[in-house]
């Protein structure tokens, strides 16, 4: 049995959670982090050091980094689903993966914990304005990918690049701000929201 440890209000569980699902594995989750069993205990940081959610625990062990778990769902369970096999389109889809990871995330943490989990601390209206601005600018980007392809991220297939991007398209929409207008990420979010396995894990209340 596969078991995941970590809330379903973080970010980073619930794009596992949603391939799990694409993929029809069963699973069992445990809650860890913030509000729950400490992510600093000596028996969470012996199965990742960082003391970040999510953590997988199959036969082999603990592995962690959700779109490295995300990866290897997709590769040992997938047959090619989600993930393709060949070297070209399956760097396609890790290049979005890792733009969800490197270029866009960074871009809104400031934002987020000031207006969609206001946390203390975050409340400089400059920061919180260079913030919005530029996750509006990386969103720019995805919306430009978009309207080319006319379907996903990497292509004309549903792919692991759109769980990825799913949930911080989802967190983008429910963070309430001034959003650009991005008509191509807007119909996107909106293929994504019809798909069954997404709608657990698209709550209007979880941004």
């Amino acid at each position: 049995m596969l078991k995941i440890l970590g809330r379903t209000s973080s970010l980073n569980v619930r794009k596992v959670l949603w391939t799990l699902d694409e993929l029809g594995l069963a699973y069992e989750r445990e809650d860890w982090g913030a509000g729950f069993a400490s992510t600093r205990s000596p028996e969470f940081l012996a199965l990742n050091p960082n003391g970040l959610v999510p953590v997988l625990i199959d036969e082999q062990g603990a592995l962690y980094e959700s779109n490295t778990i995300c990866r290897y769902l997709a590769a040992r369970y997938g047959h090619g689903h989600l993930l393709p096999v060949e070297p070209r389109p399956r760097a396609g889809v890790e290049q979005w993966m890792d733009w969800q990871a490197t270029d866009l995330n960074p871009t809104w943490g400031y934002a987020f914990l000031a207006l969609g989990r206001p946390t203390p601390g975050y409340d400089d209206p400059a920061r919180i304005a260079a913030s919005v601005a530029a996750w509006n600018a990386a969103m720019a980007i995805l919306d430009q990918r978009l309207a080319e392809t006319g379907a996903h991220a990497a292509g004309h297939d549903f792919t692991l690049a759109d769980v990825v991007l799913g949930v911080s398209v989802h967190r983008w929409i429910r963070t309430p701000m001034d959003r650009a207008n991005l008509p191509a990420v807007q119909a996107y979010y909106a293929r994504l929201k019809a798909r069954p396995a997404f709608a657990p894990w698209a709550l209007d209340e979880v941004p």
